[in-house]
């Protein structure tokens, strides 16, 4: 329902008119002339309005994921005085919301790979049940350890790792300003090209390097060491994730 490219004919010979007509075609809800080319040359279906489907189902999976953690963490605490929780809540769901508006204005095919996470591979659909399951396991254990009061991190180690978990979130910016080809399930795309320079010339993964400061970070945010424990089982699982992609 985008397009990268667009196919010029008839041709002006006044450059200001080209220009005219480009700002025509990039205009975002002026669909029709894309729409014609893509129905005439293909078999593709179309939405009333593609950027408002997007959004809807961006927003949607906003919301889902926001009130799936505040159940996780809040009612196995047992009460909403959790400013740890809090704390995480706003360091995660702020920047991602922020992140998701300028995706959809600058980059929306980024938006929608990265909202599609149906894994069509058994071992990799594994990895993410496996992935959920951790999260599901660490969220509720930290919610339980406020209730029954187990031993809390100091306020100092919360702060220093919400410091990490921000840098590792710009650092998870950069990585998708670098390559817009990233998507949530393992697939090659159409014109997809290997990255090797800035974080990529680095690190050969960094994605999922960004993702285990991220990750082993949310726990320590949270104050419970208990948490992270069971956290540490998510280099593990990366390390599955990447043995399948680079099989791929």
């Amino acid at each position: 329902n985008y397009c990268r490219r667009i196919v010029h004919w008839n041709l002006p010979s006044n450059p200001i008119d080209l220009e005219q007509r480009e700002g025509r075609i990039n205009r975002f809800e002026c669909l029709a002339i894309r729409q014609n080319l893509a129905k005439r040359y293909s078999n593709l279906e179309f939405v009333s309005d593609v950027w408002e489907e997007l959004f809807i189902k961006a927003i949607s999976r906003f919301s889902v994921g926001l009130l799936l953690m505040m159940g996780l963490l809040f009612i196995p605490a047992g009460t909403w005085k959790y400013p740890q929780g809090w704390m995480l809540i706003g360091i995660l769901f702020i920047p991602m919301f922020v992140a998701g508006i300028v995706m959809m204005v600058k980059n929306p095919k980024l938006l929608e790979s990265r909202l599609n996470a149906k894994e069509k591979q058994m071992d990799q659909s594994l990895v993410v049940k496996l992935s959920g399951l951790m999260f599901l396991a660490g969220f509720i254990v930290a919610g339980l350890g406020v209730r029954f009061d187990w031993y809390m991190l100091p306020r100092g180690a919360v702060f220093a790792a919400a410091i990490v978990f921000l840098v590792a979130y710009v650092l998870y910016a950069e990585v998708l300003r670098e390559n817009t080809y990233l998507s949530r399930t393992i697939q090659v795309q159409e014109n997809q090209t290997v990255v090797d320079t800035g974080l990529y010339g680095v690190v050969r993964h960094p994605m999922y390097a960004v993702t285990l400061l991220l990750f082993l970070a949310m726990p320590l945010v949270l104050g419970s060491v208990y948490a992270f424990l069971i956290f540490l089982a998510y280099p593990f699982i990366i390390a599955k994730r990447i043995k399948g992609e680079e099989a791929f």
